[in-house]
């Protein structure tokens, strides 16, 4: 009991440290994110009990009232601050470390029917942003930050940024200084797309260039046949000439 009781008192004292809108320990305990993680907190005592049905009932409870779902099999962390959480899953072999901070819309989630581990392991100190998907039995190492919207299906290294759908690191951060370096060579998938459409245009040119320049002499035949033929003349004649014009070339080389 004294072990529960400290850690409301942390995860109140988490929430007013984060958020701004929190004025008042009476406000907290308004939140959903801290009624959710309470209540999975007995849930996940339950599902260690091997009791088969009241873990669940009470979990699907939970998401009714919070709009958070939290399977009793995942492992969280202490200090967890879910902020906004409406929409936020999380899967049955998750792990979720101490101090992590999630947004609204975040799931963490599987990528098929895999038996054993198929959910993430979110280390300390870990941010995921607003719609952030991480999916699988992958690792986001200490102090990453997952940007909002961002698909992560590969592990995230300590200390860095991913970002995009899929997630690609674009930052790293010092921990001791905080200082942050851009990751150089990013991908740039778009670009290469265009530079690519750009490359084909130039073939296309080019080759057209030497199809009208391989025509040029034949062009000039067609011209000048179609200029002696008379008003009544059939239009085609010309090409008929020029078959006939083309055999006797071929025939003298």
């Amino acid at each position: 009991m004294r072990h529960w009781w400290r850690s409301v008192r942390e995860d109140i004292q988490t929430i007013l440290h984060n958020d701004p809108a929190a004025r008042s320990i009476f406000e907290v305990l308004l939140y959903p994110g801290f009624q959710a993680v309470q209540i999975h907190r007995l849930t996940h005592w339950l599902w260690n009990q091997k009791l088969p049905f009241i873990p669940r009932l009470l979990s699907q409870l939970t998401r009714f009232f919070t709009g958070i779902e939290i399977h009793p099999g995942a492992t969280i962390g202490q200090r967890l601050f879910i902020d906004h959480g409406m929409g936020i899953v999380v899967g049955e072999t998750a792990i979720i470390g101490d101090d992590v901070v999630m947004y609204q819309g975040v799931t963490l989630g599987g990528t098929g029917k895999e038996i054993g581990k198929r959910h993430p392991t979110i280390g300390n100190n870990v941010v995921i942003g607003v719609g952030a998907k991480v999916l699988g039995a992958i690792t986001i190492g200490e102090g990453a930050r997952i940007g909002g919207g961002a698909v992560v299906v590969k592990p995230v290294p300590a200390y860095s940024t991913a970002i995009g759908v899929p997630a690609r690191v674009v930052a790293t951060r010092d921990p001791q200084t905080g200082q942050t370096n851009r990751v150089e060579m990013l991908p740039d998938p778009e670009g290469a797309m265009l530079r690519s459409l750009h490359e084909s245009v130039q073939t296309l040119n080019q080759r057209v260039i030497e199809l009208e320049s391989a025509m040029g002499s034949q062009a000039y035949h067609i011209a000048a046949l179609s200029a002696q033929r008379t008003p009544g003349d059939d239009p085609f004649d010309c090409l008929e000439d020029l078959q006939s014009y083309e055999m006797q070339y071929a025939d003298g080389i």
